[in-house]
């Protein structure tokens, strides 16, 4: 039976669009730009010279793959003006614009936006403040979204969980904000719902999370972490009102339909939950890795969401295959 990253790859491949990858210095985006290539996954752009990317992988097949160097591309003055225009009433000069333009990841930034591809993806030896600051400066976020967050899709290692008949979940937000506002957890709800459908192929029934249930804990009097959730949820519902989504909820009440009944009866949600809004990235963190070391899971991601376009990170640890899978989650994002 495919497996669901499989499925992503082969659904990626459909779509043939074209994605940038803006670190030919590193030999595993070197490598995973040739193996997306060769299966057909998306078009490459590597940002990178070919005199580089043969030094750090000489074993490499570079057939099929774009390589642009922004410090001889025709296109590096387009784009700097592009960011000029982005950023002179932040007091960018026209010089300062065209300086940076010639960075990579600015450069692929600027790509996108221009719609000369149609995914970005960076973060192998970048951290992720260098990798999503010119996906905030130049591409910004979606209209009607203000934040931009992080899932992860968590795959089960087989489908026999009663409480995950799916076999896959979406896990939110993880990895950017630390403690977001009611607003942002509203947001995040929305753009996960959206991941959920457009990459895991699920159909989402999102759960807000809490130590409490309908009510059950309170912490008016120390952090408000649940006054917060709550009002998270009402603003969900009134800007998504056609989504399945409700809380606050713990998540034996998300997950379990024996629990949801007893504790939310009037809910579609409660029990049936498959994403999952973590109230802050302490919780987010933790809850994720520990599906992945005590259950199993494989993580995708982080996926970034909330931008206009798809931009999406990678970790430092990455390896030549989370680079792939990344890509092909990147192509789904596309319009």
């Amino acid at each position: 039976m495919m497996s669901l990253l499989d499925e992503i790859k082969q659904k990626a491949a459909a779509r043939k669009k074209t994605i940038v990858l803006c670190e030919g210095e590193d030999k595993r985006v070197v490598e995973a730009a040739a193996q997306i290539t060769k299966e057909g996954i998306a078009k490459i752009v590597l940002i990178g010279n070919e005199a580089e990317c043969k030094k750090v992988a000489p074993h490499v097949d570079l057939k099929g793959i774009t390589l642009i160097d922004p410090l001889t591309s025709d296109k590096t003055a387009e784009y700097a003006k592009i960011l000029y225009e982005a950023r002179k009433a932040k007091g960018m000069t026209e010089e300062q614009a065209g300086e940076q333009a010639k960075d990579r990841t600015m450069f692929g930034a600027l790509m996108l936006k221009a719609g000369d591809v149609d995914g970005y993806v960076s973060g192998a030896c970048h951290s992720t403040a260098n990798t999503l600051r010119p996906g905030l400066q130049v591409v910004k976020t979606a209209p009607g979204i203000k934040t931009v967050s992080s899932c992860f899709i968590m795959i089960a290692p087989d489908k026999k969980n009663p409480y995950n008949p799916d076999g896959v979940a979406v896990f939110a937000d993880c990895a950017i904000n630390i403690e977001p506002t009611a607003e942002q957890l509203a947001d995040i709800a929305i753009t996960s719902a959206q991941t959920a459908k457009a990459i895991a192929g699920i159909e989402p029934r999102v759960a807000m999370l809490s130590f409490s249930t309908k009510g059950s804990g309170n912490d008016d009097k120390f952090t408000q972490s649940v006054p917060k959730v709550q009002q998270a949820t009402a603003l969900a519902k009134a800007a998504a009102p056609e989504l399945a989504l409700d809380g606050e909820f713990q998540f034996d009440a998300a997950v379990a339909p024996e629990v949801g009944q007893l504790k939310a009866p009037d809910s579609k949600v409660a029990g049936h939950a498959n994403v999952f809004v973590f109230p802050n990235i302490n919780a987010g963190n933790i809850g994720y890795k520990i599906a992945q070391r005590f259950g199993g899971y494989m993580a995708i991601g982080p996926v970034c969401q909330g931008f206009a376009k798809p931009l999406n990170d990678l970790s430092r640890g990455c390896n030549v295959e989370d680079i792939v899978a990344t890509v092909a989650v990147t192509a789904l994002q596309a319009e």
